[in-house]
């Protein structure tokens, strides 16, 4: 589902603005921010402010690898870096992993895809239960969630109390024996980012397939999840080269924070990412506009660091080019390992041939892709970061290693072939796949499934106090 023209921010959800009276029921979730704009001024309006990152930077046309590596995933068609909180609904509506549903049926995607967009999920959750709200297509909550990212989504109504707003977060929580309700102020903030800057998968029960769970059943580590992925047997696509039953990391912040130098000390991420400022007035309030620490350096990094701003920059810029360089490497043998993985299966290997392999490279993507999914990680955790793509590249050469025998056995001509993938477009055409149709789906949903939902959602909200 996040980003960061290199910023370390915590982007693309749970943000949350302090909250004034509500408008519905008092013990109800209020989901419209701008009913806050008055009381709570200073917070909601650099909260607003986050529509500034109006950029919008195409990660696969950066880095064509990504296409190849998302083979027979929605990420393979498109992914942009993640934007502030204000555009978090916009830039689902305009992906083209959600296709084009114009029907409350239609797919691809489930309604826990919108989890984390809005504070109309914890309103839909309180209406419906979890059950209620789970059900179905993502095209079923379109009207319904019309509220981007903000104050309810971390806040208690009417209070600048902190919540953790939903349901699936909190039982994550317990599983760590860190209940909110019994966790430090400085806890609690990071706690609120982390139920939706967080690794996480879409679990069946029964006929509905898509509750939200966090995989934290045997701790937080890329090791820890990867094994309860696998006792569960869980994958979340086939990849459509190798075959391999792929995982596919959202955007662990939570948990590489954890790993990291300031999650061991408890620097919490609002005091990086949402400081104490000064307002016109001479009073102090928490800034809103979750971004760059560095564009805001005296009240952030300042505050701890003794080393000026020239030195903390450069010193973040040269562990992102060595992440950037594991990274790079661990996905050259993992675009190989899935071509010549293809290879393999045309020249007929078995289940049984391929399965050791197949693990190999279920495994090395996924800790590349959990390295590079969490945002800002040269900054929260490098040294983590580079032990992750490491063992990402040592067991990509596993399966290169073992496919090499296996092809040789089969007597296929080495090196195995490789496509032109310089570009976005080059890699989805040799993956066979129809961008023109995609992209005209969009526009018809965006011209007449758009707008339905808009007046649906304003006709609801006009019913409220």
């Amino acid at each position: 589902m996040m980003s960061k023209g290199k910023l370390f921010a915590l982007s693309a959800v749970v943000a949350g603005c302090f909250m004034a009276a509500g408008a519905m029921a008092s013990d109800k979730t209020e989901p419209r921010n701008e009913v806050y704009k008055d009381k709570f001024k200073n917070q909601y309006e650099t909260w607003h402010q986050t529509s500034e990152s109006v950029e919008i930077v195409d990660a696969l046309a950066q880095d064509p690898n990504l296409v190849i590596l998302w083979a027979g995933y929605g990420f393979a068609k498109d992914y942009n870096k993640a934007r502030g909180h204000v555009y978090a609904i916009t830039d689902v509506r305009n992906s083209l992993r959600i296709g084009g549903p114009m029907t409350d049926t239609d797919g691809p995607m489930p309604m826990a895809c919108w989890s984390c967009k809005s504070p109309d999920v914890p309103r839909m959750i309180e209406e419906q239960g979890e059950d209620g709200y789970f059900k179905g297509k993502l095209g079923s909550g379109g009207a319904e969630i019309a509220n981007t990212i903000g104050c309810s989504d971390c806040h208690e109504k009417g209070s600048p109390k902190l919540r953790v707003a939903r349901p699936f977060a909190e039982r994550a929580l317990e599983a760590l024996d860190t209940p909110f309700a019994e966790a430090s102020r400085a806890d609690k903030q990071s706690m609120v980012c982390g139920q939706c800057h967080v690794e996480y998968y879409f679990e069946a029960k029964g006929d509905n397939k898509g509750f939200v769970k966090f995989p934290w059943d045997k701790g937080t580590t890329v090791a820890d999840m990867e094994a309860y992925y696998d006792a569960i047997e869980f994958s979340d696509w086939t990849h459509a080269l190798s075959k391999a039953p792929m995982l596919k990391a959202q955007h662990p912040e939570y948990e590489t924070w954890k790993a990291g130098v300031h999650g061991k000390n408890n620097v919490s991420c609002t005091a990086c990412h949402m400081p104490k400022v000064t307002a016109e007035n001479g009073r102090k309030f928490t800034d809103h506009k979750v971004g760059n620490p560095f564009d805001r350096f005296e009240e952030t990094c300042g505050t701890c660091h003794t080393q000026d701003k020239a030195f903390m920059e450069n010193l973040t810029k040269e562990r992102q080019t060595k992440v950037k360089e594991l990274q790079l490497k661990a996905e050259k043998q993992l675009v190989q390992a899935h071509f010549e993985a293809a290879a393999a299966w045309k020249a007929g290997a078995t289940d049984a041939e391929m399965a050791p392999i197949l693990k190999d490279i279920r495994h090395a993507q996924w800790r590349w892709d959990y390295a590079i999914a969490s945002h800002g990680v040269a900054a929260h955790a490098p040294e983590e970061a580079l032990s992750v793509l490491g063992s990402a590249v040592d067991k990509a050469a596993d399966a290169r290693v073992k496919l090499a025998q296996l092809l040789a056995t089969k007597g296929v001509k080495q090196p195995v072939a490789m496509p032109d993938i310089s570009t976005k477009a080059n890699a989805q055409a040799a993956l066979g796949m129809d961008m023109e149709a995609m992209k005209a789906e969009k526009e018809l949903f965006k011209q007449q499934i758009l707008p339905k939902w808009d007046a649906e959602a304003k006709a609801r909200e006009a019913t409220y106090k």
